[in-house]
């Protein structure tokens, strides 16, 4: 079975002034908000697990209520009660860090600016203000917040009732609402405090920053809960700012999502009044084109209106053409605006560049020169230490040959007169050499002379002991 989240936010200027807490699972539609609804029964059909039921509080009060898809990143409804319109207060932006952080213990919404990196994964199920910056989308509001006093306006100023709307289509969308609502539902519902209001949107696949859904349309239901009650649609599509169109809520139910029932009942349709709501889609007639709505049933009034009515229809196609003139003619001074600017800028750009170019020219040149400069002095005091290095060298060399030169007859002076002492002291080593030679040479001449008389007789031995029989040699 699909369920969906349902929190209670709590909006305050000051952190720690209201408090929150998650919705049980055994409550049903959106706690203490359910009293934005017709017979405090929520909008069904609106069943899948992305869609996060939102209670938005201030000063532990209910303000409204808001349905929110964590897939497209905007409201799918805001439901609220029209009061006393209050002076404008200042945006001061809130995100819910519950939708990104369920386990985070901030229980209320906090400004964006204030909130830092105390939220983990923040941004993915929630849109953030840098999503729109530079998109040329604004935060439209669903929930307008001229239409509520003062503590009511503070609790609009949340991302969770923001949808992305071009300025021209977000200012046609709260103009026409804020004219609908005072002038038209308000005047015919006898128990203001029984109008109840949705103000949703429609997702398309367009988004912005391929994050936030664009709007194909923008959608208001309105139901006035009371005796001679009556219910009605509006829509805007997005690709038509003039646009609004009224019809049934049971019409617009089926341009939502399959099984959507959007009040309780149809608001009461069997006790609904036919006189009621064609008093109501007058006055929203009146608003789409333009006129003061008027509650007079004086037939000269009247007559007068069918009189401007009819000049209207005649007039509407001059003035279409007159405005279409002034639409190509405004178009005609744009393109020759920009095309004086593209030559303009072709023109500076080129010579921004040349400037650059012999600036950067100049610039290399004076460097060079500094360099070159520069080096000078380091090249004449390589030359001069060059130069005496040079000298030393020649220096050094002359007294090389000097020695060298006066070292030659010195050593021949030495070596001459050290002659007769080297010969004479060598004369005994010379006379005992002879003489160990000598003795050698006879004691060599009388070994080989044994030797030779020793092995002849052991010849002489052998042979007459082979040759002269045994008995011979013992006569």
């Amino acid at each position: 079975m699909k369920t969906s989240i349902v929190f209670l936010l709590c909006i305050s200027v000051f952190p720690g002034f209201s408090q929150g807490r998650v919705v049980r699972e055994d409550e049903t539609g959106f706690a203490e908000c359910n009293v934005f609804f017709s017979g405090q029964v929520p909008p069904e059909g609106f069943t899948e697990p992305f869609h996060v039921k939102i209670c938005q509080q201030y000063n532990k009060e209910p303000r409204f209520a808001t349905l929110y898809s964590t897939k497209d990143k905007i409201p799918l409804y805001s439901a609220f009660k029209f009061t006393k319109p209050a002076q404008s207060e200042e945006e001061n932006w809130l995100v819910e860090p519950q939708i990104d952080d369920p386990e985070n213990d901030l229980h209320e919404m906090v400004r964006e600016a204030d909130i830092g990196g105390t939220v983990a994964n923040l941004g993915l199920n929630q849109a953030l203000t840098s999503d729109y910056v530079g998109s040329g989308y604004e935060r439209g509001l669903l929930n307008p917040s001229f239409l509520n006093e003062e503590d009511f306006q503070v609790a609009t100023y949340t991302l969770t009732n923001a949808v992305p709307l071009r300025p021209a289509l977000s200012k046609s969308w709260h103009r026409d609402i804020g004219k609908v609502v005072e002038q038209a539902l308000i005047p015919h519902c006898s128990k203001m405090d029984h109008l109840y209001l949705l103000a949703g949107a429609i997702p398309s696949s367009v988004q912005v920053k391929g994050k936030v859904s664009v709007p194909e349309s923008l959608w208001l239901a309105a139901c006035c809960d009371a005796p001679e009650g009556w219910s009605l649609g509006l829509v805007k599509k997005i690709s038509d700012e003039n646009s609004l169109a009224d019809l049934t809520v049971r019409e617009l139910e089926k341009q939502l999502l399959p099984g959507v029932h959007l009040f309780k009942g149809n608001c009461g349709k069997d006790k609904q009044s036919q006189k009621k709501r064609e008093a109501v889609l007058q006055a929203v007639s009146q608003i789409r084109s333009g006129e003061q709505v008027g509650t007079s049933n004086n037939p000269e009034t009247k007559e007068g209106s069918w009189v401007r009515k009819v000049a209207g229809i005649i007039a509407t196609p001059f003035i279409k053409l007159l405005e279409l003139l002034i639409y190509i003619f405004v178009e005609l001074v744009k393109f020759v605006f920009y095309f004086l600017w593209l030559v303009v800028k072709r023109v500076v750009g080129t010579i921004l560049d040349g400037v650059y170019s012999l600036w950067k020219g100049l610039v290399s040149y004076l460097k060079a020169v500094s360099m070159v400069l520069i080096s000078i002095p380091y090249d004449v005091g390589r030359v001069i230490v060059n130069i005496f290095l040079g000298f030393l060298q020649i220096v050094r060399d002359v007294l090389s040959l000097t020695y060298s030169i006066l070292s030659i007859p010195v050593a021949f002076v030495l070596h001459l007169a050290a002659f007769p002492y080297h010969t004479i002291c060598a004369i005994p080593s010379v006379l005992k050499d002879m003489a160990t030679g000598i003795r050698g040479t006879f004691s060599l001449f009388v070994g080989a002379t044994a030797t030779v008389l020793r092995e002849f007789c052991y010849l002489a031995g052998h042979i007459v002991k082979r040759f002269v029989p045994k008995g011979s040699s013992d006569d």
